[in-house]
């Protein structure tokens, strides 16, 4: 995780400097304030990578003297195929066409939806324990 909050941190360092040198030059509040916000976000997310890497282990990633082998193995567990992010994209279709008519029905429909699709894809894989007897 240290390489990742490096790479966040760089970026985020660089496109404040760049907001800084394009506010000089080109005097036009919009373009600077998009990359200072740019800069923002990549700051939060390197926090948090560096927040997080010092909670865990080194990955060989992070380590000069790892080996290739030790990176090997499982990764964690990826869906093979799941209908639930194309129903959670329909959602937030629904809820941002409410949303950009300002239907308070369609919006309150698209929320549902969303909690529904959210669910659904959250829970894709859960299985109840057994009932005891």
């Amino acid at each position: 995780m240290k390489m990742e909050a490096l790479v966040f941190n760089g970026l985020a360092v660089f496109l404040v400097g760049l907001a800084v040198v394009y506010g000089i030059w080109a005097e036009e509040p919009i373009g600077t304030t998009a990359l200072a916000l740019s800069g923002g976000l990549c700051l939060i997310i390197g926090g948090f990578f560096w927040f997080v890497s010092r909670r865990i282990d080194l990955r060989p990633e992070d380590r000069q003297d790892a080996e290739i082998a030790e990176g090997a193995g499982d990764l964690g567990f990826f869906s093979p195929g799941s209908y639930w992010p194309v129903t959670l994209a329909a959602a937030a279709a629904l809820l941002g066409a409410g949303l950009a008519y300002y239907y308070v029905w369609l919006i309150i429909i698209g929320v549902a939806a969303l909690m529904f699709a959210i669910g659904g894809l959250l829970f894709e894989y859960y299985h109840s324990p057994p009932a005891h007897d």
